[in-house]
């Protein structure tokens, strides 16, 4: 497969839509957690993420654009996407919080822009420069910050860190390959095709655990919202966003996701917020903004 990058500049700062594309996908992916956690309550983890990628796809396919068609070459690229960024994170991340506290894991998992900013580096030839390094590492130090609090009662195995190595690598992997189907195809097409492969793939185990589920109706609620606005229309706007600023811009949205959790702990279950924490979501806030700027290649 060729690797190329969108013609039209990336070095802009962010447009208004773009900080609107990556305040809703932020809003989404960051109540993923307090969804996934009231899902849990009633279905087994399997279907937890069967049944979000399934409303997914679902919402998707609502949406005409979503059916236009693309070649068949690209196919095989499209189910690699669906297996690198959906269906294996979606299993990895339930077996490996077995062994591993989910702070320890959310911490892990902000890495993922760094992961897109290496797997770049080898793809383009272009490494990230003085304004883009400075956010890449203002963001990721933001996120150790929010999580350092809750890392002293943190317990983890090395296989269960390392499946949450594994699934960031993967999203490094996920967001450059998005960027370059999107280009190519459109955002809508390409990820509710993958979206499909992804289901397709988890769904033995999703059936299997929906034998071992006992939901009530707002169990089914939660997950359907997971699906429909975390799965369907995040996915498909932080596509968007991608194909508009570049796969390594477009992961710091990774960044806010502990940030609005963090609102929705405070906000909904009454949840403390350690100083260090605060401190965090202002590296991170920074992190965005250096990200976000006009690049230029005299920095």
């Amino acid at each position: 497969m060729r690797m190329r990058i969108n013609k039209a500049s990336r070095f802009e700062a962010f447009a208004p839509l773009d900080w609107l594309l990556l305040s809703a996908v932020a809003l989404m992916w960051g109540s993923s957690f307090l969804l996934i956690d009231l899902g849990l309550e009633g279905f087994h983890p399997a279907t937890v993420a069967w049944l979000r990628l399934l409303f997914g796809a679902a919402t998707l396919a609502c949406i005409p654009a979503a059916h236009r068609s693309i070649p068949g070459s690209e196919w095989p690229w499209v189910a690699l996407l669906g297996i690198v960024w959906m269906a294996f994170p979606f299993l990895l991340f339930t077996i490996a919080q077995q062994w591993i506290t989910s702070s320890l894991a959310g911490m892990i998992n902000g890495a993922a822009p760094l992961f897109t900013a290496a797997i770049a580096a080898v793809w383009y030839r272009r490494v990230p420069r003085n304004w883009q390094l400075a956010g890449l590492v203002f963001g990721f130090g933001g996120i150790l910050a929010i999580y350092w609090p809750t890392l002293g009662e943190a317990s983890a195995t090395a296989f269960g860190a390392g499946l949450i190595l594994l699934t960031t690598f993967m999203y490094g992997v996920a967001f450059n390959l998005a960027d370059l189907l999107e280009n190519r195809n459109g955002a809508l097409p390409v990820i509710w095709r993958a979206q499909l492969v992804a289901l397709v793939l988890i769904s033995p185990f999703g059936l299997y655990g929906l034998g071992h589920s006992s939901p009530e109706w707002q169990d089914v609620a939660a997950t359907a919202a997971l699906g429909i606005f975390c799965t369907g229309l995040a996915f498909a706007a932080f596509t968007t966003l991608v194909g508009r600023v570049g796969a390594l811009r477009g992961s710091v949205t990774v960044y806010f996701i502990p940030v609005v959790a963090i609102i929705l702990g405070v906000v909904i279950r009454n949840e403390s917020v350690a100083l260090l924490s605060v401190c965090g979501t202002a590296l991170v806030l920074l992190g965005a903004y250096f990200t976000s700027r006009r690049q230029t290649d005299t920095q």
